[in-house]
């Protein structure tokens, strides 16, 4: 083969698929076909080179070439920080904001239901004792006793570690579990409602009530919110196979369940902090008012995210779904 007389009569070609690899995101369909085609069609040339004449140039001008063209074709690949930074900067944010019309009433039905269980237990001592004996009731309620010593019963590292772990299964439940209509969730719900009024009520009803509310606030706030955002979400997951809409409910329940996987992984983060506080700052000597306030501080810190950052994250089109290139191909629908 006569090298010379090759290269003369390929080279538009390989110009051509040179000039095509430096605009990838800037093609028609049609040049991205004959971007294929070109690269294919130099992968030959380069074969035969290699074979009959390995001229060392030109293999290494048709080798950067075809890198080039690759890297078009492929894409450039994304660095795991960046990937990282934009999970917690944008998809994530935007998965929580999406859903508040879901986890804000939740947290709000949660409080009342809370709230009117507790007045009634407060009130009525036949209710008190229909929960434990008067013994009990009174070991659970005095100064030092059960509900005031249950936060420095482990050192701070293992108990904080234990109430993460426990706090991350009811929030997967809430979130996994919500597909099977919704039910779960608010089942879920209703038991913490139910256990945090029995201590509520019986604390008030023994005199000490805002005691146990300066020590539940400090990580409670976050805590609990992150349980509303799990319970929400997964309700908005299990309202997909009621309704999914103009999609077929598998569709439906792909797209949500890839934003409660986004969600379940940073509820991950938020309650890893809401152990710390109740490891930490719950049992610390710290005054109640510097307690409570650094609970206080991390939930607005919270709500600040979600409804900030998470808010422009979904004007700017997020959704808290992988992106297009990591999803199945779907056939459109009219509107």
């Amino acid at each position: 083969m006569d090298l010379d007389v090759f290269i003369e009569r390929h080279s538009a070609s390989w110009q051509r698929l040179e000039k095509l690899a430096k605009r990838p995101g800037r093609l028609s369909g049609a040049e991205a076909d004959e971007l294929i085609e070109l690269y294919q069609r130099v992968t030959s040339h380069l074969s035969l080179v290699r074979s009959q004449t390995p001229d060392p140039a030109t293999v290494e001008r048709l080798s950067s070439l075809l890198a080039q063209a690759r890297s078009a074709l492929t894409g450039t690949h994304t660095p795991a920080w960046k990937v990282f930074t934009r999970f917690f900067t944008h998809r994530l944010p935007a998965a929580i904001y999406l859903g508040w019309r879901w986890w804000v009433p939740a947290g709000l039905a949660f409080y009342l239901v809370t709230g009117i269980i507790a007045a009634w237990i407060a009130s009525s001592p036949d209710v008190q004792a229909s929960i434990a004996a008067p013994e009990e009731l009174r070991e659970m309620t005095r100064v030092g006793g059960g509900y005031e010593s249950y936060y420095s019963s482990d050192p701070a590292g293992s108990f904080a570690a234990k109430v993460w772990t426990n706090n991350a299964w009811v929030a997967a439940a809430c979130l996994l579990l919500g597909a099977l209509f919704a039910i779960p969730p608010i089942y879920l719900l209703f038991t913490n409602a139910l256990n945090v009024a029995v201590g509520v009520g019986l604390m008030f009803g023994a005199g000490r009530g805002e005691l146990f509310l300066g020590l539940l606030a400090p990580h409670g706030l976050l805590e609990l919110t992150a349980v509303f955002v799990a319970a929400g979400i997964g309700m908005r997951l299990g309202w997909q196979v009621i309704d999914p809409g103009k999609r077929t409910r598998a569709q439906a329940l792909a797209a949500e369940g890839r934003s409660v996987v986004a969600v379940a992984l940073g509820l991950v983060v938020v309650l890893l902090v809401a152990g710390v506080l109740e490891g930490f700052v719950t049992p610390s000597g710290l005054p109640t008012w510097a307690r409570v306030g650094i609970g206080v501080v991390a939930e607005v810190l919270f709500l600040l995210y979600v409804f900030v950052i998470g808010r422009r994250a979904a004007q700017e089109g997020e959704t808290g779904d992988v992106d297009a290139s990591e999803r199945e191909d779907v056939v459109p629908v009219s509107a």
